[in-house]
């Protein structure tokens, strides 16, 4: 059964404001994995960003916490070198991964860095959801159906969230958001609700903040 996919509504007025008194508490780095066995209790709900070296993941972590530095950002591609865990408040984690596909690093620390991401994407039992960042002005790649395919072996739902939609014009961001859904609507861990972000401006950030507030 072919699956069905929308833009995101935004959130109502209390659904809103139940999203940014989360994001308003605490939100601190907790620590940095470089091996499974690093890895914080699985004692809370887990939310991931992941995607393409550079879509923005740092970005859009920073934008919804409101903090300018709580991930390190860079148009370096390739600077997260580690799975970083921060606190939300005391029942959530947010966790950003390091970025695949091109990453301006020596072969042997990309694939090291590939193999833990995977481990942990498909080996994570309290991994709500993954969201997979796509950029707008070019729509989801091989390497981002490399990911899906990981995800729906492993049954874990992923979410698709549009960044940079401030970049491209209406016509383009279009075209790259049909090529995505004509990609995702053949998984069905992929959820049927994409969120069309810009960290720059802010789209976006008060439905994200609101979906991750809701997830039980």
């Amino acid at each position: 059964m072919e699956l069905s996919f929308k833009i995101a509504d935004a959130p109502d007025k209390a659904t809103s404001e139940r999203g940014r008194i989360m994001f308003a508490g605490e939100t601190d780095f907790l620590k940095g994995v470089v091996d499974m066995s690093g890895m914080p209790p699985s004692d809370r709900i887990e939310v991931c960003f992941a995607g393409r070296s550079n879509v923005g993941k740092s970005s859009l972590i920073n934008a919804l916490t409101g903090r300018k530095s709580l991930a390190r950002t860079s148009n370096t591609p390739g600077r997260t070198q580690e799975i970083n865990f921060f606190t939300l408040g005391e029942e959530r984690y947010l966790v950003d991964v390091p970025g695949y596909g091109f990453a301006n690093a020596p072969k042997p620390i990309v694939e090291k860095w590939q193999r833990l991401l995977k481990a942990y994407l498909s080996g994570r039992q309290s991994l709500r959801r993954v969201f997979l960042l796509i950029d707008a002005r070019h729509g989801a790649k091989a390497v981002d159906e490399e990911i899906m395919d990981l995800l729906g072996r492993s049954a874990v739902t992923f979410q698709i969230i549009m960044t940079k939609c401030d970049k491209p014009k209406q016509a383009e961001l279009d075209i790259a958001l049909a090529r995505t859904i004509e990609i995702i609507k053949k998984y069905p861990a992929a959820y049927p609700e994409i969120i069309q972000t810009s960290s720059e401006k802010g789209d976006g950030i008060a439905t994200l903040r609101a979906v991750i507030a809701t997830m039980i």
